[in-house]
C-alpha cells in the first residue's frame, strides 16, 4: 500500500507535466513557426521479488517472476518540426521556409540562433531585422529608396530602386538544417533557437539545394498545433491524472483500515 501510494504519485506529477507541455502548445496555436512539443515516458526501476529462470528446490526453472514497477518518469520533451499551415499575407518581407531548414539571426551578444519565423522588417539602415531587431545573418541590406523588394525561391533577393529600369541584387539568405533538428535549445523563447552538442553542426546552404527546404515570399508559416489533437491529448491526460488520484486514494483506504483492525 506505501509502495502504492509512491508509484501513482510519479504518475500525478507525469501527468502534471503533460498537462503543463499540452498548455504550451494551445498558447502557442497562432505563434508564427511555432513547433508543438510532445512529452515521451519512461517506467522506473522494478523491485525484482523473484527473479525468472531460477531453480527451484526440486530442480524446475521458474519461467516467469516477479518484478513490481514503481512508477514512471518523464524521459524527455520532443520538439515535432512537421510543417505548419501556410498564410498568404502579401508582405513581401514575409518568408516561409518549404521543407527543413532554418533562418540564422545575430543575437547581440555575437551569437547565432535559428528560426522559422519568416516576419521580418527593415530597419533604419536598410538592414532585414527580425520583430526584435535580431539582422540576418548573413546580413541582407536594400537600398532606403526602393520601391519592389523580391526575394526568390532560391533565396536571391532583389530590389527595384526608383530611376532604374532593373531590378539590382542586394544578397542571397542562407539556410541551414540539422541532422537532429529535436536537438535545438529553445531557452530563449521569441521562436528562437541555439545550437547543442544534441542537435549536431548546422549544415548551411542555398534554399533547394542539399536537402534544404525553398523559400516562398509574401506568405507566413503557423503553428503546427492542431487544437482538436491537443484537446483529446488533455482529456486523456487529465483521466490518467485522475486514476493516479483514485490510486492513492484508495491505497490511503486501505491503510486505513489496516490501522483499525483490532485484535
Amino acid at each position: 500500500m506505501i509502495r502504492a501510494l509512491f508509484t501513482a504519485a510519479t504518475g500525478m506529477i507525469a501527468q502534471q507535466l503533460n498537462i503543463d507541455t499540452i498548455a504550451h502548445n494551445l498558447a502557442n496555436v497562432n505563434t508564427t513557426g511555432f513547433k508543438k512539443s510532445k512529452v515521451n515516458f519512461q517506467d522506473l526501476l522494478y523491485e525484482t521479488i523473484k527473479p525468472a529462470g531460477t531453480e527451484t528446490a526440486a530442480g524446475n526453472t521458474i519461467p516467469e517472476g516477479i518484478q513490481i514497477g514503481h512508477g514512471v518518469r518523464p524521459a524527455s520533451i520532443s520538439k515535432l518540426f512537421s510543417q505548419g499551415n501556410l498564410i498568404q499575407t502579401g508582405n513581401p518581407l514575409d518568408l516561409v521556409i518549404e521543407g527543413d531548414g532554418f533562418f540564422q539571426v545575430e543575437l547581440p551578444d555575437g551569437t547565432t540562433a535559428y528560426t522559422r519565423d519568416g516576419n521580418f522588417k527593415i530597419d533604419q539602415n536598410g538592414q532585414v531585422v527580425t520583430v526584435d531587431g535580431y539582422p540576418l545573418t548573413p546580413g541582407i541590406s536594400v537600398p532606403t529608396d526602393f520601391i519592389q523588394l523580391t526575394v526568390g525561391s532560391d533565396g536571391v533577393v532583389s530590389a527595384l530602386v526608383q530611376g532604374s529600369p532593373t531590378p539590382q541584387n542586394v544578397g542571397t539568405l542562407q539556410l541551414v538544417r540539422f541532422v537532429n533538428p529535436a536537438g535545438l535549445d529553445a531557452r530563449l523563447g521569441r521562436n528562437l533557437l541555439l545550437e547543442t552538442q544534441a542537435s549536431g553542426a548546422p549544415v548551411t546552404g542555398q534554399p533547394g539545394l542539399n536537402g534544404i527546404g525553398t523559400l516562398e515570399q509574401g506568405f507566413l508559416e503557423n503553428s503546427n498545433v492542431q487544437v482538436v489533437e491537443e484537446i483529446l491529448n488533455l482529456i486523456i491526460a487529465q483521466r490518467a491524472y485522475e486514476a493516479s488520484s483514485k490510486v492513492i486514494q484508495a491505497s490511503d483506504e486501505m491503510l486505513q483500515l489496516a490501522n483499525n483492525v483490532r485484535r
